[in-house]
């Protein structure tokens, strides 16, 4: 069964930075590609980043280019997203997600495919 557990959010004022975790197992984390969502209140789940199987190619959204960093530690099984000048509108719950999923509810980003879940750990930045 997957697992994905999140945790490193918090409260944060505009500039600051931090750095989300996101633990997984239940499955061969290294075989498979792995991303961040985040979801701000009244708005729709967006992509922000992806790391594919090999950990050495991203894909980022161009609104988090050069501030949101994903990183992957395979023998660990843990997945990273270091964010540095963080901005009011990065508030947000944000999601772990792990790619190689077929079925319905598939999700589509950076050309991989999403359907397991974390529950989310929420980021709150102010002004």
């Amino acid at each position: 069964q997957v697992q994905l557990v999140e945790s490193g959010g918090g409260s944060v004022q505009a500039g600051g930075s931090l750095r989300l975790s996101c633990a997984a197992s239940g499955f061969t984390y290294s075989s498979r590609c792995m991303g961040w969502f985040r979801q701000a209140p009244g708005k729709a789940r967006e992509g922000v980043a992806v790391i594919y199987a090999g950990g050495g190619s991203t894909y980022y959204a161009d609104s988090v280019k050069g501030r949101f960093t994903i990183s992957r530690d395979n023998a660990r099984n843990t997945l990273y997203l270091q964010i540095i000048s963080l901005k009011p509108d990065d508030t947000a719950m944000y999601y772990c997600a792990a790619g190689g999923y077929s079925g319905s509810g598939t999700w589509y980003y950076g050309g991989c495919p999403f359907g397991d879940w974390g529950q989310g750990t929420q980021v709150t930045v102010s002004t």
